[in-house]
């Protein structure tokens, strides 16, 4: 039995799809660098990432999948999820061996197909809570600050909405977890930002909160105005909190003024 490994990037994954062509090989199995071999491991290719070799698969997925199909690859690649590499890898090597003009992308018989569609739906599921729950405090320079810490690297995909809403305002959403943001000055395009010392920035990584002194006096009234609502607004009588969890999971409380 043959094994590829990897080094766990997406362009490894396409470089290893395009060594198992070039090498007329079908592995057992792709393998992070670093993973236990499997006990009868024959053989072990070690796939050395080439962007080159990459960009060719890509542009041969272009040719045969939708953009959506396409869109949908990139989505379940932000899942950061180890089991997503071999089912991609079966998915992206299907592909290719399909007759010209046929497509597997809509055959959710496939395991392969299912495994990595139901991956990118879990990371759009949590797009769409990032853009629910996102919270901003306001600093006294006028800058807008959000720190989140999602399960998967949804980040990316939430800033074109923040950008289109709030266009004409300074903004800093940062995932505390991947330890980067984007930063958004006003009318520009949002840019790809990160600190070489946390531990210097005015506000908390664990629950998002800016410091007394980096908090706009307005927010301080306009946090606890948010409280009060939300608290008034919570109909006793009616209190579920199975359901309030199921809608508003837990790991998302500390990052969101009205549960502070």
């Amino acid at each position: 039995m043959t094994f590829y490994t990897f080094d766990g990037t997406l362009d490894g994954l396409l470089t290893a799809v395009f060594d198992a062509f070039e090498r007329h090989e079908a592995p057992e199995k792709l393998l992070a660098a670093g993973d236990m071999l499997p006990l009868f491991c024959e053989q072990v290719h070690e796939v050395v990432t080439d962007e080159a070799k990459a960009k060719r698969v890509w542009a041969g997925l272009e040719k045969r999948l939708s953009r959506e199909a396409l869109r949908m690859i990139s989505v379940s690649w932000l899942s950061e999820l180890p089991e997503l590499a071999n089912p991609l890898f079966g998915y992206v090597c299907k592909t290719f061996r399909q007759p010209a003009g046929v497509s597997i992308e809509r055959n959710f018989a496939d395991p392969d197909v299912l495994a990595v569609t139901n991956i990118a739906r879990k990371v759009l599921h949590e797009q769409l809570r990032m853009k629910q729950f996102i919270r901003f405090q306001k600093a006294n320079d006028g800058t807008y600050l959000a720190v989140v810490a999602p399960d998967h690297n949804v980040v990316p995909l939430v800033i074109t909405h923040f950008a289109d809403r709030f266009n004409d305002q300074p903004w800093l959403i940062y995932d505390a977890k991947r330890h980067y943001g984007y930063y958004h000055e006003g009318g520009g395009a949002p840019v790809r930002v990160t600190f070489e010392d946390e531990s210097a920035v005015p506000f908390n990584l664990a629950d998002g909160k800016l410091s007394d002194e980096a908090l706009s006096a307005d927010d301080h009234l306009m946090q606890e105005l948010w409280r009060t609502y939300f608290k008034a607004i919570c109909i006793r009588e009616r209190m579920n909190p199975r359901k309030q969890l199921k809608d508003m999971p837990r790991r998302y409380w500390k990052f969101m003024t009205e549960k502070q």
